[in-house]
């Protein structure tokens, strides 16, 4: 098992962290995903280290990008 935590940019309300999650989880071997919508911080767990590139990618889909 492998969690990958990342902060995303934007997201104010249940329905952004919604879009983010669904495009997270569907990325391959993620099977859980923990948003906290006060800092941003997503949790993303996963039966192998995530790509970041596709990370990253799932984020955008989302309509959203990651904090620096």
């Amino acid at each position: 098992m492998s969690t990958t935590t990342i902060t995303v940019a934007g997201m104010t309300c249940s329905g952004c962290a919604s879009s983010v999650r669904a495009e997270l989880k569907a990325l391959p071997g993620v099977v859980g995903v923990d948003i906290h919508l006060s800092d941003g911080t997503v949790s993303i767990d996963s039966t192998e280290p995530l790509d970041d590139a596709a990370v990253k990618a799932a984020v955008e889909e989302a309509g959203y990008q990651l904090a620096n």
